[in-house]
């Protein structure tokens, strides 16, 4: 499942939750559990793999005399 798709169908489940009064049904919610699932796995990845932004680099103050 491409990763695009996975947000989309989190997306999908989570407009259903709030129209349904903020509760899944037992069938949405183990579709929900494994999305969510398939998501932390792919960060986990980048983290590993060391493709997440660690912020702006920091210069050191130098003194010009």
């Amino acid at each position: 499942m491409k990763p695009s798709e996975v947000l989309k169908q989190l997306n999908a489940l989570r407009e259903q939750w709030r129209e349904q009064v903020f509760a899944y049904t037992p069938e949405q919610q183990k579709e929900y559990d494994r999305l969510i699932k398939l998501r932390r796995e792919r960060v986990k990845s980048f983290y590993k793999n060391d493709r997440v932004s660690k912020g702006g680099l920091s210069k050191p103050n130098v003194d010009v005399t």
